[in-house]
């Protein structure tokens, strides 16, 4: 009955926390309410006592400010000189523009939001179809939250044992970068633009070495939060700490492009966006008490173990069962749900657990562009105007083509633990 009240609130477009809730309350009804009510409460309030967990909300705050901080123009700017001269050159600045930008925000829906108000209007201006332009948007800012750093790595990371935030920073790179490159050939190949003047609709009059010199500063955070973490200086929430110092000393004194007066706005979006998946986080973690009491994982994981007998089958159904569950929940929702289900068993077949954990992220990452649950793809809907049937046809090519990443990344796990083992994790 908890799961059919659960299910019933996701249909109604409730959101995931609250459905949640919602089915705790009946299972606290159902037993010693008493109880079971000091039980659950306890459960979501352990579930958000971590000090790892500060990374997230500080992480938010950072990407805030350095959106406002005007930095999305220089990283187009500095995109368009590395890639703008090629063939469909608007559609690979967006896709590079994307790269860059992951390592600041780490969220889709920012990323979306942040280049689609530049570039959609801007490529259909150039030629490209609204929607198709809509579509590449939405696609690309999938590596958002790939590339470090990453609020889902993060989250994973606080969800499992024995996977080390560092590591799984270090195994995002080469997957985001090939998604990158595998978008930018599939563009290429089939892109019916080929204006040798498209890119200069980005340059706004200025030198390749100006903008090159425009983008050091945006790139810098990354490398200093990412380096500081590698290198065993920091942990990722004092490096979170010093990513919130970053951006403020660019937003505030080196671009004042940010008032004084613009902060509390800022602050406040970031603690809206914090507290969502917080309040997220809480929940999950007291439904994940109801699991674990009634013994699910342990039956799950004798069932999988008894019907599945090799690595290979169960990863195929690992990326079915995320494609799917993507498809109806929100992706850390969905992951704080099944991850510590399915990473004991995981482990169990001899899957490397970094390896897991970036298939998982990458897995749930595309759900963010496939209805009727993709935020990104309403972002980028809400900026088009083209409608969401016309944006859901032009995004499945793009889809198409982060699935055959997916498997790649799968199947041939040195695309992932490669560089982690190769800096010694």
């Amino acid at each position: 009955m908890a799961i059919a009240i659960l299910i019933a609130g996701l249909a109604i477009g409730m959101p995931i926390a609250f459905a949640i809730v919602a089915a705790l309350l009946y299972f606290m009804a159902a037993g010693d309410f008493p109880y079971q009510l000091r039980i659950v409460a306890t459960e979501m309030f352990k579930g958000v006592n971590s000090y790892p967990l500060l990374a997230i909300p500080l992480f938010i705050l950072a990407g805030e400010l350095m959106n406002a901080s005007g930095i999305t123009s220089r990283i187009i700017a500095f995109a368009n000189v590395l890639v703008g001269r090629l063939r469909a050159g608007l559609a690979l600045v967006n896709i590079w523009a994307s790269v860059i930008f992951a390592g600041l925000s780490g969220s889709a829906v920012a990323d979306t939001s942040a280049i689609g108000r530049v570039f959609i209007p801007e490529m259909e201006k150039h030629g490209y179809n609204r929607a198709y332009a809509a579509a590449l948007t939405a696609a690309s800012s999938v590596i958002g939250p790939i590339i470090p750093p990453s609020i889902p790595v993060i989250i994973y990371a606080l969800t499992v044992t024995g996977v080390s935030v560092p590591a799984l920073f270090v195994a995002g790179v080469v997957p985001g970068v090939l998604l990158a490159i595998f978008l930018s050939v599939y563009v290429m190949a089939t892109v019916k633009i080929d204006h040798g003047a498209e890119a200069e609709a980005l340059s706004s009059g200025q030198s390749a070495g100006k903008a090159l010199i425009g983008g050091i500063v945006p790139l810098l955070m990354p490398v200093f939060v990412v380096g500081s973490i590698l290198m065993g200086v920091v942990t990722p929430t004092e490096a979170a700490s010093f990513a919130v110092a970053y951006a403020l000393i660019v937003g505030v004194g080196f671009y004042r492009q940010i008032r004084i007066s613009d902060l509390p706005r800022i602050f406040a979006s970031s603690m809206r966006d914090s507290a969502v998946i917080v309040v997220i986080i809480a929940a999950v973690a007291a439904a994940n008490w109801l699991l674990t009491y009634n013994r699910v994982p342990n039956d799950v994981t004798a069932w999988v173990l008894t019907n599945v007998d090799s690595q290979f089958s169960f990863l195929v159904v690992v990326i079915l069962l995320f494609l799917f569950v993507g498809l109806f929940l929100e992706g850390i929702a969905a992951m704080l749900v099944l991850v510590p289900i399915l990473h004991p068993i995981a482990v169990s077949l001899g899957v490397d657990p970094t390896h897991f954990g970036i298939v998982v992220i990458f897995n749930l990452m595309i759900g963010l562009i496939t209805p009727p649950l993709g935020l990104c793809l309403f972002v980028a809907e809400g900026i088009a105007q083209v409608g969401m049937a016309r944006l859901t046809r032009a995004v499945l090519p793009f889809f198409a083509v982060e699935v055959l990443v997916l498997v790649i990344i799968t199947f041939v796990p040195e695309t992932v633990i490669g560089l982690p083992r190769l800096l010694g994790y």
